[in-house]
Formats: C-alpha cells, sequence, structure tokens
C-alpha cells in the first residue's frame, strides 16, 4: 500500500469530521454575507457612488483593516495555536490567556481611539487621496466615529477565536449578521434625519452586538469574558512574540486594501465605491468556502503540529488545498462570468447608476483572476503559523505588498484605471502562493502533488457547463441586467446562476472530487 492510501486511511474519519464542520459553517457564513450584500444593497441605494459615497466606503476600511490587524488576522493566528495546543485538564492557562487578551485589547485600542477622535481630520487626510475639500472634511467627521469600531470588533475577535480554538463555531459564524442587521436597520430608520451619519450609527450598534451574542457561549465554554491586565504569563508572552511577526504576515489583506483604496481616491469619482464594492461581492464565495475551510482546518493543523504527526499534517494540508481548488475555482469563473449582471441586478438603483455598474464589474472581474491564489495563499499562511514557523510568512507577505502596490502605480495609469488595482492584487498573491506552497512542502515531506493537480484540472472541466449556460442566456440580450435592479431581473439571474452552480457541482460530483464528496457527505469512511 502506497503512503498516501495509508495516510488517508489513517486520518480520513477526522477528515470526514472536519468536512462536516467545514460544510455548517459555510451554510451559515451563506447566511450572514447573502445579508451582507442586502446591506450594501442598501447603502447604495441610499447614498449610491457619489463623492459622499467614495468617502463613507473609504473611511470605513481604516478601522476594518485596523481590526484585521490587531485582532481578527494578527493575533487570533498567534493565539489559537497556544489555545489549541494547551494540555491543561482544569483549563485555567487557556482562560487567563483569553482574559490577557481580552485586556490587551482594551491597553491598545483604547488609546488608539482617543488619539483617532482628537486628531482625526489629519488621520482621515493621510490615509486618504480626496482632492475635493467637502470630502476632505467629511473624511475626517466620519472617521472621528467609525474609529470606534475597531476596540469592539477586536474584542469580539477575541472571543471568536476562543471559540474556535474548542470546535465552536456556530455563533461566531453568526456574528456578522448582527452586525448587518444593524446597519441596515440605522440606516433605513435614521438616514431621513442623520443623512449619512446614520451609518455611524450601525456601525457602532453593530460592533457591541457582536460582542453581546457571543459572551453566553464563551461562559458556557469556560472563559470568562472580564478583561485581565497580567501580562506576564507565559501563554500571554508567547502570543507576544509571535504576533509582531503575524502582524507584519496578515498586514498584506489589511496593506493591500487600505492602498488600493488610497489609489482609487485619487481616480474618477466612483472608484472608491467599485473597489469597496467589487470586494463585497468577491468576498461572497472567498468567506462561505475559504474563510470556512480555514476556520475549521487551523485548530485541527495547530493540533497535529503539536503531536509531530506528518502523515496527519500531509493530508490536512492536502484536503484544504483541494477544499478551496474544487469550491473556489469554479465561483471565481462563474462569478467573474456574471459580474455585470451580479452588480446590476443588486446595486444598481436610485442613485447607483449603469457606469458604475459596470466600472464595478471591471473591478470585480480584475479581482477574480486572483481568487483561488488568495484563499490557498491564506490557508498556507495559517499551515506555517501552525507549524511555528512566522519568518517564512512574513518575509512572503511583504514581497506581496511590494508586487501589489508596485503593479498598481503602474497599471493605474493604464486604460484599466481602478481596475488595475484589482489585477496587481490577483498577480501578488499567485506569486505568495506558490512561495508558501513550496515552503509547506519542505515542512511536511511534500504533499500530494499529483492528487492536487489532477483536481485542479477537473475543477476547469467543471466549469464548462457553466460557460455554456452562461453563453447561452447572453442570447436573451443585455436589457433585462441594464435596466438595473428588478424582480424581473432578479428571476432571470437567479435561474442563470442557480443553473451555472447545479451543473458545475453536478460535474464535481460526477468526475469525483474528493474533496467536494466530502464536503456534500458522500465520501466517508470507503
Amino acid at each position: 500500500m502506497s503512503d498516501e492510501n495509508s495516510d488517508n486511511s489513517n486520518v480520513r474519519p477526522s477528515i470526514a469530521g472536519s468536512a462536516r464542520s467545514t460544510s455548517l459553517v459555510m451554510v451559515l457564513t451563506g447566511v450572514s454575507r447573502l445579508l451582507g450584500f442586502a446591506r450594501q444593497a442598501v447603502v447604495s441605494a441610499v447614498f449610491g457612488a457619489t463623492g459622499a459615497a467614495d468617502v463613507l466606503n473609504a473611511v470605513f476600511s481604516i478601522p476594518n483593516n485596523l481590526r484585521k490587524l490587531l485582532a481578527e488576522g494578527a493575533l487570533s493566528s498567534a493565539f489559537i495555536p497556544i489555545l489549541s495546543g494547551l494540555d491543561d485538564p482544569d483549563d485555567v492557562r487557556g482562560r487567563s490567556l483569553v482574559q490577557s487578551l481580552l485586556g490587551f485589547q482594551l491597553v491598545v485600542l483604547g488609546p488608539v481611539a482617543v488619539v483617532c477622535t482628537l486628531f482625526a481630520a489629519p488621520i482621515a487626510d493621510f490615509l486618504t487621496d480626496f482632492s475635493d475639500p467637502e470630502q476632505t472634511l467629511l473624511a475626517g467627521e466620519l472617521f472621528r466615529w467609525f474609529i470606534h469600531y475597531a476596540p469592539l470588533i477586536s474584542v469580539s475577535a477575541v472571543l471568536m477565536g476562543a471559540l474556535n480554538s474548542r470546535n465552536r463555531f456556530v455563533v461566531p459564524a453568526l456574528t456578522p449578521l448582527l452586525f448587518s442587521v444593524c446597519v441596515i436597520a440605522a440606516i433605513l430608520l435614521l438616514s431621513d434625519s442623520l443623512g449619512i451619519y446614520s451609518m455611524a450609527v450601525g456601525i457602532l450598534a453593530g460592533g457591541v452586538a457582536q460582542i453581546a451574542i457571543q459572551v453566553p457561549s464563551s461562559i458556557r465554554s469556560g472563559f470568562s469574558v472580564l478583561p485581565r491586565f497580567c501580562f506576564t504569563t507565559p501563554e500571554f508572552q508567547t502570543t507576544m512574540r509571535r504576533w509582531l511577526p503575524v502582524v507584519v504576515a496578515s498586514s498584506v489583506f489589511a496593506i493591500n486594501q487600505q492602498a488600493a483604496i488610497f489609489f482609487a481616491s485619487g481616480l474618477e469619482d466612483g472608484s472608491s465605491s467599485a473597489i469597496v464594492n467589487a470586494v463585497i461581492f468577491w468576498q461572497l464565495p472567498q468567506g462561505i468556502f475559504a474563510v470556512s475551510v480555514t476556520t475549521v482546518l487551523f485548530p485541527r493543523m495547530s493540533r497535529e503540529a503539536r503531536d509531530g504527526d506528518k502523515g496527519a499534517a500531509r493530508q490536512t494540508l492536502s484536503f484544504g488545498i483541494e477544499a478551496n481548488l474544487a469550491l473556489l475555482l469554479p465561483s471565481a469563473v462563474i462569478l467573474a462570468l456574471l459580474s455585470r449582471e451580479i452588480v446590476a441586478v443588486v446595486l444598481q438603483r436610485g442613485r447607483f447608476e449603469l457606469t458604475d455598474t459596470l466600472r464595478t464589474a471591471r473591478v470585480l472581474w480584475a479581482y477574480c483572476l486572483g481568487m483561488p491564489s488568495v484563499t490557498i495563499f491564506t490557508l498556507l499562511q495559517r499551515f506555517h503559523y501552525a507549524n511555528h514557523d512566522y519568518r517564512t510568512p512574513t518575509t512572503v507577505s511583504v514581497a506581496v505588498v511590494a508586487v501589489s502596490i508596485l503593479g498598481s502605480l503602474w497599471l493605474k495609469e493604464t486604460q484599466l484605471r481602478v481596475a488595475g488595482l484589482a489585477i496587481a492584487n490577483s498577480i501578488a498573491f499567485t506569486i505568495g502562493a506558490v512561495w508558501l506552497g513550496a515552503s509547506a512542502r519542505r515542512i511536511v515531506g511534500g504533499v500530494f502533488t499529483g492528487r492536487i493537480l489532477g483536481t485542479a484540472l477537473k475543477c476547469v472541466a467543471s466549469v464548462v457547463p457553466a460557460l455554456a449556460i452562461v453563453l447561452v442566456s447572453r442570447t436573451l440580450g443585455s436589457a433585462w441586467w441594464e435596466s438595473g435592479s428588478s424582480l424581473r431581473g432578479f428571476a432571470i439571474l437567479s435561474a442563470i446562476g442557480l443553473l451555472a452552480v447545479g451543473a458545475t457541482a453536478a460535474m464535481l460530483l460526477a468526475l469525483r472530487v474528493d474533496a467536494a464528496r466530502l464536503l456534500v457527505g458522500r465520501k466517508r469512511n470507503e
């Protein structure tokens, strides 16, 4: 029997269990992401893609990216391997670590919020590139309110990481749903009286709600939600030593998006909104599939690294890569093919016009080029963290940022304009994914390269029927989507989308893509 088959027989039961957890998280995340679409549709309908909307989208990206650096991305990546690897029957050290991290968030982000409130105008001016004085003034005023979202969502992210380390994924997956509900309600109820500032009310209310929903589950899991300001325990100090390099590595996402917003704010009106809106569509499959796979596999990879089980680690990594390919490669193709239709049906109403749809669709298409690369890059980052290798992801991330920024500086001045920023991002992450993949092979003694390449080819073949369906749908003409959001347009798009997705899923199962079969429960311990 080959090593590959041996590995399969040894770890397949737990792989199947991880697949079932991943499927559950996908469903819950999907509901949250769809509500996120509704949130953005409300924002676009009320505020359009105007200069004021550009300011709103650009300014909100600042605290949103800050929490990725200080909590959700970097800090969680540093402490989940430690929390998952603790061998403590009474879990005293685990509870202490979570409390210290909550205290750390308050100590760091509390003063940051105060400073940003006092000096909101110059900070917002430095981080954006608006030439209109009214836009510059509005940016400072909105930033003064939006920045308080950072400490709220960072505390929420610590609770989320703690629950994930205990294999509790349901409540954390639902927290974004509450945020969207709060934002939608605030805009619909308060926009007439508060205007664009109604968004601030919704954002802050959503931050509080995301903490509140996780408190009961955290307590039931044995964690205390009271902050602790003791920063001398070995677990906390180890987390901090690992956190600093992870900040650099995780910053690749935040820096790339913030740089894209900065460059876009210097282009035509509507460019910043096009970036933000395209990312929201792009994040639907990214959030439902890739984030779900990584969320479930990260604690598992951490435990395998603790046990020194390279066979299990090789199997888990191969499954993660195959699952991302099976889910994200077809998603990227379908999303790119239907980019104009999707943007028009979801966003084109009120002050969001056809020109805004076309601009956003071009950016979305460009981001889709790199969707599989970004997902695999993220998984490989977490794999290195699980194996306590922080230097390699840091080096690769610096290179990715450099390639993305240099490419953006060049491509934004071509006919591509704002779409060039997304293409530069896709190229940079593809280079990074290949680099991290080569490093991961050295850690586990190789991965199942032949099987992964076979999965990639099957995934490419699986989208052929979807391509045919979209091309046939084009014979219907373009008037149905050019007129914008309507029940007829939604019905047509839903029919085309369901046919394309259904045909692709059927092909994945017919071609016997193992990851896809595991995720739908068709493959067990056979």
